[in-house]
């Protein structure tokens, strides 16, 4: 999970050395909050990024509720798929990357289908678990 959480920062916060300095240099860009605009008005690769948006948070959803065991329901991954996402979202501009609503949706979209997942292969999981604890 430590892995999966770096690189998810890794991916969505880069370069953040270089941007420290500069951090509150520059004016705060607002979050898009009309979702999915990018598909009417035509710009970039929209369907690139809501696969890419939803890949990303797809680990969350399987992973989480893995660690955290029982006290792990359906809503309780999306809480915090949710939160983990805003985060990253309002952070986002600080760093002169851009935020938008569509990827708070996808990514919880990927958070869903992840526990989707967890769901379905939730008894290998525990299987293989077992067996490496004990070895």
């Amino acid at each position: 999970m430590y892995a999966y959480l770096s690189l998810v920062l890794y991916f969505t916060m880069m370069p953040v050395v270089a941007s420290i300095p500069f951090m509150l240099d520059h004016p705060y860009k607002p979050m898009n909050l009309v979702p999915f605009i990018d598909v009417s008005l035509g710009r970039g690769d929209f369907f690139r990024q809501v696969f890419l948006n939803v890949i990303m948070t797809l680990p969350f959803g399987f992973l989480f509720p893995l660690i955290r065991g029982k006290r792990a329901k359906f809503g309780v991954t999306v809480l915090f798929c949710f939160l983990m996402s805003l985060g990253i979202e309002l952070l986002q501009p600080f760093f002169d990357r851009s935020s938008d609503i569509t990827d708070l949706i996808t990514n919880v979209t990927g958070g869903v289908l992840g526990y989707g997942l967890y769901v379905i292969f939730k008894p290998v999981a525990f299987w293989v678990l077992e067996r490496l604890k004990t070895r």
